[in-house]
């Protein structure tokens, strides 16, 4: 079984700077494009799919990421662009923060609302 988390997205142009220009993802198929109404992309063992074509109450998706260090990864990210301006009301997207539950994570949203949290745990 594979889990594949679909998002929906208002522009496709932006949505793929957003996560192949600044989070690392990939095209995973080589006939998508910025005109594509569905785009397939990728990063390491991760698959995502960004959509302009689902229902429009579909925005706001949520996807967890574990990753080995979440403050290299947020410094990677804020060096590329990453604007963290908008989101000056919560700490987990302006720094990587312990959770009680465990874990250090951070938040990156796009324009759409669709968040992915990175993390990794607190040993």
């Amino acid at each position: 079984m594979k889990f594949i988390p679909l998002f929906k997205v208002h522009d496709m142009r932006k949505a793929l700077y957003h996560y192949t220009e600044i989070l690392d993802f990939e095209v995973t198929c080589l006939d998508d494009n910025e005109h594509s109404l569905v785009v397939d992309i990728g990063h390491g063992g991760m698959e995502m799919q960004l959509t302009t074509i689902e229902n429009d109450r579909l925005y706001g998706s949520v996807v967890y990421v574990f990753v080995d260090d979440v403050d290299t990864l947020f410094k990677k990210f804020l060096d590329r662009g990453l604007d963290i301006s908008t989101k000056s009301d919560s700490p987990v997207h302006l720094a990587p923060i312990n959770q009680t539950w465990g874990r250090r994570e951070f938040y990156v949203t796009d324009d759409d609302g669709n968040t992915l949290r990175y993390c990794q745990y607190i040993t």
